[in-house]
């Protein structure tokens, strides 16, 4: 089943209510926060109560990431040690610039899956985009280590950089979206769009989803419980679009079945990248809930 990754929640590790109530808005993934959102006073004693809350908390099937501090930092080290040997198996990498920021965690990650016998490359690495120069870089960010499953994109600090106000529209950020959708579509990782700041502008929050959906992003990074089901709602397929699949797939199995190479739905041809594309929405319906596996007569892994 496809690995959903819709929303991802921000929440600031040093609030221990936050480990109670986020689950329940039920996001595809949280990111606990031991960077941006936590003062340098509080950076041990967020990374204590995270490693804490992780030895008490079931988070169902929620996955878990944390956003550690730059390994340049007198804190992204310890960030890395600590939270591994408390559970966490998928590490944000902020402000990841070059192949060697992905290089110099993936040795650390080396070492402590010995030390600690866990299996080779079980903990993934999401690298976080958020520099011209980390644009420029991406492709080769992202193929830096087979344990990256995503890049996001974080337009406050990519325009912050430029020197430019973050606008809609803003070509600048157009060009860096589409850059980051490329990339990931290429190699078959998860691209996650920026977050929106404005909690009081939700039309323009679901109007920047929409735009990242249609980029090509399969996630969206949201900093309040009340984005993200906005953010599923948007994200998911429709239920005409997953019907006219489940039709596609039926029909396609039958000319399988025949020799039939090409069939024709609703006086449209149909071949084999249509008959992928439904099958991309049917899996996606099923991961999200919207159907049931047993609804489909037809083995989408067959070709």
């Amino acid at each position: 089943m496809e690995k959903l990754r819709r929303s991802m929640l921000f929440c600031p590790a040093n609030e221990p209510k936050m480990y109670l109530s986020a689950p329940l808005f039920k996001p595809d993934c949280i990111i606990f926060d031991l960077e941006d959102a936590i003062p340098v006073r509080e950076k041990d004693s967020a990374r204590a109560l995270l490693c804490e809350a992780l030895q008490f908390f079931d988070f169902g099937d929620i996955e878990i990431f944390v956003r550690i501090n730059a390994l340049s930092t007198p804190f992204g080290n310890s960030d890395v040690l600590d939270t591994v040997a408390a559970g966490i198996r998928r590490i944000r990498l902020p402000m990841c610039e070059t192949a060697q920021h992905v290089v110099e965690l993936d040795t650390i990650l080396q070492k402590l899956e010995s030390s600690m016998s866990l299996p080779e490359g079980c903990i993934k690495i999401q690298c976080a985009i958020e520099t011209p120069k980390g644009v420029l870089n991406a492709a080769e960010i992202a193929t830096a280590s087979q344990r990256i499953i995503s890049l996001s994109f974080g337009a406050e600090d990519f325009t912050r950089s430029l020197g430019i106000e973050r606008t809609l529209p803003n070509k600048a950020l157009d060009h860096a979206r589409c850059q980051l959708a490329l990339v990931c579509s290429s190699l078959g990782i998860d691209a996650i769009d920026t977050v929106w700041a404005d909690l009081k502008d939700m039309a323009g929050f679901e109007a920047e989803v929409e735009e990242a959906k249609r980029i090509g992003f399969k996630g969206k990074s949201c900093i309040h419980p009340k984005q993200v089901q906005a953010v599923h709602k948007i994200f998911n397929p429709s239920p005409e679009a997953v019907e006219h699949s489940l039709k596609v797939i039926s029909m396609a199995a039958r000319a399988f079945e025949q020799g039939i190479g090409v069939v024709t739905v609703d006086g449209k041809m149909v071949d084999l990248p249509v008959i992928h594309k439904a099958e991309r929405i049917v899996n996606l319906a099923i991961a999200a809930g919207m159907i049931e596996s047993t609804e489909v007569n037809y083995d989408l892994q067959k070709k």
